[in-house]
């Protein structure tokens, strides 16, 4: 088993180039999709995504690594949130959907962020009551203003 992340100081919030960079090496896939420059904003979590590591026999973005980008992605706003509010609990996808819609022809950039409203709050009162939770969460790619694959998943959050 790998190491955990140590929690970050209350209020501190991670450091995503830090927690990135633990990323890249408790899940070693993780350090050949290109992806860098993460960004927090209130809900969303935001990546950007180098195409030249992605790619498939006809030039464009491999269906099955932004299937996987979209899954770590949301795994790791699940995580990043409970870790900004001081838990250290295991995170699994419970399940999940893609829909491609367009090529992925350029570098892209990747954004998740809870299908509902109450999601955030459905989890909180669900940790508080029981221990663990779920939320759904989308995760959208976009090549400049275009969306090219929109996916939503289930995320448990374990005792």
């Amino acid at each position: 088993m790998h190491p955990r992340l140590p929690l970050p100081e209350a209020s501190d919030g991670d450091d995503l180039e830090d927690f990135l960079a633990w990323l890249r090496e408790a899940i070693p896939q993780v350090a050949h999709y290109g992806i860098h420059s993460p960004a927090w904003d209130a809900t969303t979590l935001h990546w950007q995504v180098a195409l030249d590591a992605n790619l498939n026999d006809k030039g464009t973005g491999f269906g099955g690594a932004l299937a996987a980008e979209t899954t770590l992605l949301g795994w790791c706003w699940t995580t990043l949130w409970l870790r900004a509010r001081g838990r250290a609990q295991d995170v699994v996808i419970a399940e999940g959907q893609q829909r491609f819609l367009a090529p992925v022809t350029t570098d892209y950039h990747m954004q998740c962020f809870p299908l509902e409203a109450d999601g955030i709050a459905r989890l909180e009162a669900s940790l508080a009551e029981k221990g663990r939770g779920r939320i759904t969460l989308v995760q959208r790619v976009y090549c400049g203003d275009t969306l090219c694959m929109e996916a939503q998943s289930s995320y448990a959050v374990l005792k």
